[in-house]
């Protein structure tokens, strides 16, 4: 009897032990297996974290204004200041057409000058005509007024007093048109005068152009910095537009980083950064260029230093960034995890005793470590934020 009493007891015990971990959860799983946090109130900082390549800002490339023999200056590494010759390239083709537009200008200079000349000949030959017709006129006036006291005296016939009035109409007449000769003649030599100066302007111009072109044959260092990477060898011959070397401004340096597509649309130029160098000393920066292509789920991002830069930087030095998109003041948040990524973030498992039911949530911004709960949950409770995968579909796990 105390045997069977004593199985019959186990057996219930068994029941019931399965009873509670039926009632508790369709599953049991390890503590150990699974990652728990406690959902708090505070600020929720928004950062993107990345190690960065250190590359020069101003890096640029010398190409060749026209084909030709170069003839190195300096090599690859040298120290060079603003305005230094590091190239110069013979091309005699470009020097010869600078020499026959020359000759050009100085032509149409000559033409210009005759018609300058030419035109106040005109406008001399027209005054002249002009002051003689005016004197014929005053002439005119003064025998029709000395036949008219004639006539009144009787000593002079009256058909003399009317061929002395239109000797005075034709005066008048004449001296007319001289007026008006003596502005066409003007206004034509003005624009014989402007024709010839503006092509005269235009061969300028043009002898400018080449000019500046031959003067471009010398390649000359546009800041103080260091010459890169040397693109052909001495003597050699290259074609229009060809690379010829590079050079690097070492003042001034920027830090690529690569950023995941997921952070990429919230990254704009201007937000705020940190770099922080080999030593661990942080330096501000600040976002100065985000490329507008994805390129294998990354986006490239540059930062530039806000104040002063760490001394000694290299070229693809590796420096640790990050990046502050925004914060979010007094934020429900939890430990991010992978619950996140499953479902979408739409339910976690919450944690009451030694089991872990699962609820409905609603998940907004979320940064490198952290994650904003909007509606859900509540402080102080406590989630698994890690680990739900091998909980399936069930509504309700224990947790041993």
């Amino acid at each position: 009897m105390l045997l069977v009493g004593g199985g019959v007891a186990a057996l219930l015990l068994l029941g019931a032990w399965v009873v509670s971990g039926y009632s508790a959860g369709a599953r049991s799983v390890d503590s150990s297996r699974v990652r728990i946090a406690e959902v708090t109130r505070g600020d929720l900082v928004r950062d993107i974290a990345a190690d960065g390549r250190v590359i020069a800002a101003n890096s640029p490339t010398l190409y060749a204004i026209a084909g030709g023999t170069v003839s190195l200056k300096v090599v690859a590494g040298d120290a060079v200041k603003k305005g230094q010759p590091l190239a110069e390239i013979d091309s005699p083709e470009l020097r010869s057409k600078l020499m026959q537009e020359e000759a050009t200008l100085a032509s149409l200079e000559a033409e210009a000058s005759r018609a300058a000349l030419d035109a106040q000949l005109s406008r001399a030959t027209a005054r002249k005509a002009l002051d003689q017709a005016e004197i014929e006129r005053v002439a005119a006036q003064r025998d029709l007024e000395r036949y008219q006291r004639g006539f009144q005296g009787g000593a002079v016939a009256q058909v003399d007093v009317a061929k002395a009035q239109d000797e005075l109409k034709k005066a008048e007449v004449g001296l007319q048109h001289a007026q008006k000769d003596e502005g066409l003649q003007g206004q034509g030599a003005g624009l014989d005068t402007r024709n010839k100066r503006l092509l005269a302007d235009r061969q300028k111009a043009v002898v400018a152009e080449l000019q500046r072109q031959v003067d471009a044959l010398t390649l000359r260092a546009p800041f103080d910095g260091q010459v890169g990477q040397v693109q052909i060898t001495q003597r050699q011959n290259v074609a229009i537009n060809a690379p010829i070397l590079s050079v690097v401004d070492l003042s001034v340096f920027e830090v690529e980083i690569k950023v995941p597509e997921s952070f990429a649309r919230d990254l704009a130029i201007g937000m705020p950064g940190q770099l922080t160098s080999g030593s661990g000393e942080p330096f501000p920066a600040k976002v100065s260029a985000v490329s507008p292509e994805v390129v294998n789920g990354e986006v490239a991002a540059r930062l530039r230093f806000d104040s002063k830069q760490p001394p000694g930087l290299r070229q693809n030095q590796r420096l640790s960034a990050r990046i502050v998109l925004d914060t979010r003041r007094n934020a429900l948040k939890v430990e991010r995890g992978s619950f996140v990524d499953q479902g979408g973030g739409r339910y976690a498992y919450v944690v009451d005793g030694s089991s872990a039911v699962r609820r409905p949530i609603r998940t907004g911004v979320s940064s490198l470590s952290e994650v904003e709960i909007l509606d859900g949950l509540q402080p102080g409770e406590r989630i698994v934020v890690s680990g739900g995968d091998q909980f399936g579909d069930a509504e309700k796990i224990k947790i041993n």
